[in-house]
């Protein structure tokens, strides 16, 4: 399961469709982007989602961790970064300075199924200020934690611990013990756990957004994640309305949510 991880270029590619049919108009549905207009993601990878911003003309910053995936983002958007339209920064978004390592803020920052991933995002979050130009908006796209597969349990070898839903929700202790009983080794325990560290609801991203002086400007649920596509062949679907409007419900439920948020008026 998951081979397209290990297929680079298709990764790209498929990233690069779902902003081009899903999250670029979400974005524009709110917020008009300008020609010039300068965009951000905080944990690009092989950055296919920039390219799809670059073909519409934008300047693009790609901040990445992981300096094996800059290889391939520089490999292939070569002709972006002759041209200018896209830059590339290896570092902890924690170490970078924005006058120093960028020159100047942005217009939009995008967080595409990062969000659930970084440490401490209570600590985090308050720092995106600093990136924004003045009517500025941030996207985030994020896997739910109580969603069946919120643990990212699907990556996992074997097909018990790959498709069994929920578990990741075990208490305590039970959780690795589930795992190493589906036959996952101490590695894949440790990553599941560090997982599961940074894992996010809904309830609490609301609260972090809050606490962060971040005004939530649109959202949408989805019952299919519009990704599952092209990674199973699954069509999109918003979640049912109803189902949205109960809480403890939708986080069992939604595989996928977009939230649009922005700098909360003094």
């Amino acid at each position: 399961m998951y081979e397209f991880h290990g297929d680079k270029r298709y990764y790209f590619d498929m990233t690069k469709k779902v902003t081009v049919g899903h999250i670029i108009p979400f974005i524009t549905s709110q917020k008009e982007l300008k020609p010039g207009a300068r965009i951000l993601e905080i944990g690009c990878g092989e950055a296919g989602v920039l390219q799809a911003f670059t073909d519409l003309g934008y300047t693009c910053v790609g901040i990445e961790l992981e300096e094996s995936r800059l290889e391939f983002a520089r490999e292939f958007m070569a002709e972006e970064l002759q041209k200018g339209l896209v830059s590339f920064l290896n570092k902890d978004i924690y170490d970078v300075d924005v006058e120093a390592d960028l020159g100047q803020g942005f217009d939009l920052i995008i967080l595409k199924d990062v969000i659930e991933h970084i440490p401490d995002q209570a600590r985090f979050m308050p720092q995106l200020h600093r990136f924004l130009n003045p009517g500025g908006r941030v996207f985030f796209a994020f896997p739910p934690w109580m969603m069946p597969y919120g643990g990212h349990q699907q990556v996992l070898p074997g097909k018990l611990a790959s498709k069994m839903p929920y578990y990741h929700l075990l208490p305590g202790f039970l959780y690795p013990a589930a795992l190493k009983l589906f036959g996952v080794n101490e590695s894949g325990i440790r990553t599941m756990k560090e997982i599961r560290s940074t894992g996010i609801s809904i309830e609490r991203f609301r609260r972090i957004c809050r606490a962060s002086d971040l005004r939530v400007l649109a959202k949408k649920d989805y019952l299919f994640n519009p990704i599952y596509q092209y990674k199973f062949g699954i069509k999109p679907r918003v979640q049912w309305g109803l189902i949205s409007a109960l809480p403890w419900l939708r986080n069992f439920l939604t595989m996928g949510v977009y939230y649009l948020v922005g700098p909360s008026k003094k």
